[in-house]
């Protein structure tokens, strides 16, 4: 397991009114291994969600399921999101979403997720997540794979978020069940099955990369 415009009016209120009412989880399944996640959930095969992914944002599936990720004992399916560029993978909901919001994560480099009010991390913070490292913590490979620990991570907050800013060291850290409405993550509304993840090898300082080379 390697790697860590929107609808028209009246979809944008039917979307808005499911992201208030039910939590939305997001599994990567189907996007394809190192394929940019983009529109998937945004008209694409991951249904009209009215969510888009900025452009680091990429699916990983685990090398022991044909792709080329180095990751393990995924909380569901065979896929999650990581980036190798930049700061953070990005997250839009341009009918936003409140309550709470949660995911799993595994890191092998200390990261942190920020949830804002306005679109591509900006405006004001509603949320910040310092995220530790853990990618090995007290696991095996199933049956490879460095990064096998993922940490159920949550949490509530005020007023009406449009973005999440998923960051850390690119290569480093992986995402997956990524849930927008509550503070616990898991399964809520099902997606289609397929699966993305990336690994690769050890770096200079021996922590183990996400994508495979």
């Amino acid at each position: 397991m390697n790697y860590s415009g929107f609808v028209r009016t009246a979809a944008l209120a039917s979307t808005l009114v499911s992201l208030s009412n039910a939590a939305v989880v997001l599994t990567f399944e189907g996007v394809g291994n190192l394929a940019p996640v983009g529109s998937f959930y945004n008209g694409g095969g991951g249904g009209s969600l009215g969510i888009a992914f900025g452009a680091d944002a990429l699916a990983l599936v685990d090398s022991d399921a044909g792709g080329s990720g180095n990751i393990a004992n995924e909380p569901s399916g065979e896929t999650g999101l990581f980036f190798l560029s930049g700061p953070a993978a990005v997250m839009n909901v341009a009918a936003g979403f409140d309550t709470g919001f949660s995911f799993y994560y595994s890191a092998a480099l200390a990261g942190s997720v920020v949830v804002y009010d306005g679109l591509d991390g900006t405006g004001n913070v509603l949320a910040t997540i310092p995220l530790s490292v853990q990618n090995a913590d007290n696991c095996t490979g199933d049956p490879n794979g460095s990064y096998c620990n993922w940490t159920p991570v949550g949490v509530t907050f005020s007023g009406t978020a449009r973005s999440v800013a998923f960051g850390g060291t690119a290569n480093f850290i992986v995402f997956d069940d990524i849930t927008l409405g509550s503070s616990t993550p898991g399964g809520v509304i099902p997606e289609p099955s397929a699966t993305v993840l990336l690994g690769a090898g050890l770096a200079a300082a021996v922590v183990a990369r996400l994508r495979r080379s």
